[in-house]
């Protein structure tokens, strides 16, 4: 049934929550497991003066998420797993989709972080806007913050 599943990590230990899951489902199915980390790209500076800055960034946080992610899939391989991780850069939402489409994931695994009202409204939700547009099953579990 699964052949490919897709967990996506954004670097917190909520997120982190996925795993199991994923993991339990890729051994269930004998799929292979992909772990994806996005890089959202820095807003652009509202001040001239700090023009440029967002691209110094950029490739520090890319380097910080692959050994983030490389972290994850040698912990994994270890256990006996068959995981490989990939860095991706650009709106987390889209890219998910993107990439599931792309490389024809069977299941996406991901965390949502469980927030409401305002801060709902204000950032919206990734889980939310991959399960509209990402055209295939995601698996949403929902991430417990015990401090």
């Amino acid at each position: 049934m699964y052949k490919k599943i897709l967990c996506t990590l954004d670097g917190s230990k909520l997120a982190e929550q996925a795993l199991p899951h994923a993991v339990a489902l890729a051994k269930a199915f004998d799929a292979d497991l992909i772990l994806l980390r996005v890089v959202e790209p820095p807003p652009l500076p509202i001040l001239p003066e700090f023009a440029g800055a967002e691209l110094e960034l950029l490739p520090e946080l890319h380097k910080t998420a692959k050994a983030y992610i490389d972290r994850w899939v040698q912990e994994l391989q270890e256990e006996g797993d068959r995981v490989s991780g990939v860095v991706e850069e650009g709106k987390p939402a889209d890219v998910i989709a993107d990439f599931a489409q792309e490389k024809e994931i069977d299941l996406i695994v991901m965390a949502t972080h469980g927030r409401s009202g305002i801060t709902r409204w204000a950032f919206g939700s990734v889980a939310d806007r991959v399960l509209r547009s990402a055209g295939r099953p995601v698996l949403l579990i929902r991430a417990r913050n015990d401090g």
